[in-house]
């Protein structure tokens, strides 16, 4: 996935009201910035942290400016968490995932019963429904986390899922890790321990639980190699 316009290089000035984020440019000019991340954004955000922004001014946008990633120790983060839903559509159209290299059909935001999943997969003509989820905590034990902040709707998805499969259907959810210094990634049971026992039970019950890095680079996001799920 590239981005429409090459990103504009600027550093963190302060994050408030959760999608309001203030950012020095090049030149010394301070910006407000969309933050499109709403969870805590703990170990990919600091004040003074290099960043990467999209400049799309609009009469129809608020803010010309959105924050797509950040440097934490070196290590660029994608922080848009909309966009990982673009680059597992990519990855899957070209085959990145091995449990869906055969897909006959790949649709998007697709209604079942009275909720909206990410992506049904159409294999063998069986249905495969699959929810994406950014992560981009860095746990202290050094492997990837989610979630960040204690996420209702993260539960809801959970539910959705395992009503999918109790019904005969078969359902996954997939982690799109958007940070490169992290090998494994886990439930973070220090953040939301809901969430995590909830997911650890939906496994149990056939609910898939795979993870994918996002590699990050300035002029784009791409999806990656699996990477170990350690529920």
């Amino acid at each position: 996935m590239k981005y429409p316009s090459p990103l504009v290089l600027g550093s963190v000035v302060r994050r408030y009201k959760r999608y309001l984020i203030d950012v020095e440019l090049a030149d010394g000019t301070v910006v407000t910035a969309h933050c499109p991340n709403p969870g805590r954004m703990t170990s990919c955000l600091a004040d003074g942290a290099p960043c990467r922004l999209q400049h799309a001014p609009s009469p129809k946008r608020k803010l010309a400016w959105t924050l797509e990633q950040v440097q934490i120790d070196g290590i660029w983060i994608g922080v848009h968490p909309r966009l990982a839903n673009n680059v597992v559509a990519e990855g899957l159209a070209d085959g990145v995932v091995p449990q869906f290299v055969d897909a006959q059909l790949i649709e998007r935001e697709v209604v079942a019963g009275d909720s909206r999943v990410d992506f049904r997969v159409t294999m063998d003509d069986v249905p495969h429904w699959v929810e994406v989820k950014q992560v981009t905590l860095r746990a202290e034990d050094g492997m990837a986390a989610f979630p960040d902040a204690v996420t209702a709707r993260g539960l809801k998805h959970i539910g959705e899922l395992l009503r999918l499969v109790k019904d005969g259907g078969k359902a996954s959810f997939l982690f799109a890790v958007a940070r490169e210094d992290v090998t494994e990634v886990r439930p973070a049971d220090e953040v939301d321990p809901a969430y995590c026992n909830a997911l650890r039970a939906a496994a149990k019950q056939g609910v898939g639980v795979i993870a994918h890095r996002i590699i990050v680079a300035e002029d784009g996001l791409t999806l990656g190699a699996s990477i170990p799920v350690i529920l």
